[in-house]
């Protein structure tokens, strides 16, 4: 098993994270049980700037605190009264820029996740946001925490992924036609297909 991926892959810009975590191992230690999955859908919020960000004109705030923290956090927050968000905190300390991982295949602990979500389709454990928080355990217990620690850790894949995809984010109202939404071409496991032809794919 590889190390969790060092805070210098996460200090920089928030865009070259989102596509580099893309194939990376997302894997949670709660309770004695261990759940893994493969990143393939990710969103980059880039910073103070960005209007759809959480941090959007620096604005600090109880809810939104590890968003500020060091390169190498999970930012977790509670949407809609009932889900969680799980990120990763990029750039600098002080710098409110994160990646929300979207979707993962899921690789390890199966049973464990279809307990917790009550389902039993491999398909529907991990694709989106909330399912995948939900799958693997992720909660606001978890909101600060490093990404290279025992709970929580990012690893290094097996290999780079390739065939990336950029399209626009989702369900969000502002700036919502920026491309920084990034999947794996071709993967079944993200919560809405990459677009078709090819659009948006990188060479």
């Amino acid at each position: 098993m590889p190390p969790p991926l060092p805070e210098r892959f996460y200090a920089r810009d928030t865009v070259r994270v989102a596509r580099a975590l893309l194939g990376c191992i997302l894997e949670t230690r709660l309770r004695g049980r261990v759940t893994a999955g493969r990143i393939v859908e990710v969103e980059a919020y880039v910073g103070p700037k960005d209007p759809a960000a959480h941090g959007f004109g620096n604005r600090r705030s109880a809810r939104n605190a590890a968003m500020f923290g060091a390169p190498g956090t999970a930012y977790v927050y509670f949407i809609y009264g009932m889900h969680w968000c799980f990120n990763v905190v990029t750039e600098r300390e002080g710098v409110p820029a994160a990646v929300l991982v979207r979707a993962v295949e899921p690789l390890r602990g199966l049973e464990t996740m279809r307990h917790r979500r009550g389902i039993a389709a491999p398909a529907l454990l991990c694709s989106g946001p909330a399912r995948l928080c939900e799958a693997l355990g992720i909660t606001g217990r978890l909101d600060g925490a490093s990404l290279a620690g025992p709970k929580i850790r990012v690893l290094a894949g097996p290999a780079r992924a390739r065939g990336i995809v950029a399209t626009p984010r989702i369900g969000i109202r502002r700036a919502a036609t920026w491309p920084l939404r990034f999947v794996v071409a071709g993967s079944p496991w993200t919560s809405r297909p990459a677009p078709p032809s090819g659009a948006g794919r990188d060479r």
